[in-house]
């Protein structure tokens, strides 16, 4: 069952949001400078961007090609027209270059010196070097002890490219000739600034920015959506010490004019494992040290907690994790995003009914002989409703532009794609339903249904044509209610609990998982009603609230 619902999961994207912010101030020399952007500033165009920064007169992007031929003595120059470069230019034409990219480099001319502040979503880091040795990059550096760590120290567990047969060069401002770039002789004395973007003609490949490597679970950092409950960190320390590694949460600044607000930071969890191998989930307020052996890895697991979401439906939380080193050499920031959740969609699990009403024992309340499963499917439309299907289609659809959607009817499918379609039934109900119910569906909420088999229904238990108590020996022309059938009635009801009502991990609870205490009377079986009692649980297999007929 829970294989099912993850592959069916997989086909839908949670909706993520890139909107935490920082703000970096480069300061830049009149003529030829490099910058390094750690983040994605694409919310404006550089002709905003620039609007009151006159000084700005040209930006050139590198865009590394794997094929370009390597340069020998100096760095390669900005040449219009090739892939290599794109441009933009005060007042000039139509450019190639329209706003800035995240953990990318850029070559900035300047009328005369100035300072400009330019807001960024922070980005996971990363770093491609090339072979041709064509590399202009820039890295997360650490000023924590109020300068940043030399070019040897940094590069200590990636030396090659520093060795004595590779040159680097940096911009200092001025034309572009001898004197700009300018190459650096010393690593053990030049320091590598975090906001600046270096040439590099070492010949080499690697993925290189700093003596730790973060690998995330999400490539775009820890991106919850609506629904995301976990994302792991694998951190690698590249060095031969020791590394205590900081991991300290910090909020967002307020989004630029025009970029959707944010309601709060995210409640990111540390996940830890106590002594009976259960997930404990711990709230990140402050900063806290993880200790990663020489060479080694560790896996950080980060969870959600949700119930302190408290804001509107699909409101917007944003902030950052920042990964720092005892050393003091890297300064690394990853985004945390995440969407208040909706309860739209398809929700697919079980009721388990564990305890029947016992009619001669003057209808107490017995513990069942096995607990037997019943599953449901219930569908959230986007007002809130929520109905109980006995069926449900999930493919692409028949109507233009045929996206992935969910149906009632076979027909509602894309006929030449329905082998990308899945068929999902609740066996134990009436064919072609979709009940209304009557509460709210949710956490603290309850939800009711009556489940209505009639006497002539197929899939009433008194209707077999191979049982001689059901051939009609009445006399009647057809089957009568109440005669040698009867109507069936199920009065199902869920209540929605906090927690899980058996206990364990509350990941993901109220969010993508939800459940609680089950219920049925059933009527038309015996003389006397029968109730059922058990738990529920299930797990939303889609986002989507249109549910097609």
């Amino acid at each position: 069952m829970k294989s099912l619902l993850l592959t069916f999961a997989s086909l839908f994207l949670a909706v993520t949001a890139h909107a935490q912010w920082q703000s970096t101030t480069y300061t830049l020399n009149s003529g030829w400078n490099s910058i390094y952007l750690h983040g994605n500033a694409t919310h404006a165009t550089l002709d905003e961007l620039f609007a009151a920064k006159p000084e700005v007169l040209e930006v050139w992007r590198w865009n590394p090609n794997p094929n370009q031929v390597g340069f020998t003595s100096t760095p390669l120059l900005p040449s219009n027209g090739t892939p290599e470069w794109s441009r933009w230019v005060r007042g000039g034409p139509a450019a190639s270059l329209i706003s800035l990219t995240g953990q990318s480099a850029y070559l900035v001319r300047c009328a005369s010196a100035v300072s400009v502040a330019i807001a960024q979503r922070p980005m996971p880091p990363s770093n491609t070097w090339v072979r041709s040795g064509a590399n202009f990059l820039g890295f997360p550096s650490s000023k924590a002890t109020g300068n940043f760590p030399t070019f040897s120290n940094y590069f200590a567990t990636f030396p090659a490219a520093i060795a004595a047969n590779a040159k680097i060069f940096k911009y200092v401002g001025g034309d572009l000739g001898p004197g700009n770039p300018q190459q650096i002789f010393s690593p053990t004395l030049e320091r590598v600034n975090r906001d600046q973007a270096y040439w590099f003609s070492s010949e080499v490949v690697g993925n290189f920015y700093a003596p730790v490597q973060i690998s995330l679970s999400n490539n775009e950092g820890f991106a919850f959506g609506r629904r995301g409950t976990v994302i792991t960190a694998q951190v690698m320390n590249r060095t031969a010490a020791v590394m205590t590694l900081r991991v300290t949460p910090v909020a967002s600044n307020t989004p630029p004019d025009g970029q959707e607000l944010i309601t709060a930071g995210v409640p990111l969890t540390r996940r830890t494992l106590d002594g009976q191998a259960a997930w404990v989930e711990t709230p990140i307020a402050a900063a806290y040290d993880e200790v990663i052996a020489p060479k080694s890895s560790v896996e950080l697991s980060f969870g959600i907690d949700r119930s302190a979401m408290s804001g509107a439906a699909d409101a917007l939380y944003a902030s950052l994790l920042r990964f720092t080193d005892s050393a003091n050499t890297f300064d690394i920031l990853i985004p945390a995003t995440a969407r208040n959740s909706t309860l739209t969609g398809l929700w697919i699990g079980e009721a388990v009914v564990t305890a029947v009403e016992s009619k001669p024992l003057q209808n107490a309340v017995k513990p069942a002989g096995s607990a037997f499963p019943l599953r449901y499917l219930i569908h959230v439309a986007n007002d809130g409703t929520a109905r109980v299907l006995s069926h449900v289609f999930m493919g692409p659809m028949a109507a233009a532009p045929h996206n992935f959607g969910l149906c009632r009817s076979e027909a509602g499918l894309k006929a030449d794609a329905k082998a990308a379609a899945r068929r999902i039934v609740a066996t134990h109900m009436p064919l072609d339903r979709a009940l209304g119910t009557t509460g709210s569906f949710g956490i603290g909420g309850s939800l009711a249904c009556t489940i209505a088999t009639p006497f002539d229904d197929p899939t009433n238990p008194f209707v077999h044509q191979y049982h001689p108590d059901h051939d009609n020996k009445s006399g009647q022309t057809a089957l009568q209610a109440g005669q040698e059938s009867y109507n069936v009635t199920r009065e199902v009801s869920f209540t929605f609990t906090a927690t899980p009502p058996g206990g364990g991990s509350a990941t993901g609870w109220g969010s993508s998982v939800i459940g609680g205490t089950y219920g049925e009377v059933v009527s038309g079986l015996h003389k006397q009603n029968i109730s059922l009692t058990g738990t529920f649980e299930l797990r939303r297999a889609s986002e989507l609230g249109t549910l097609n007929p």
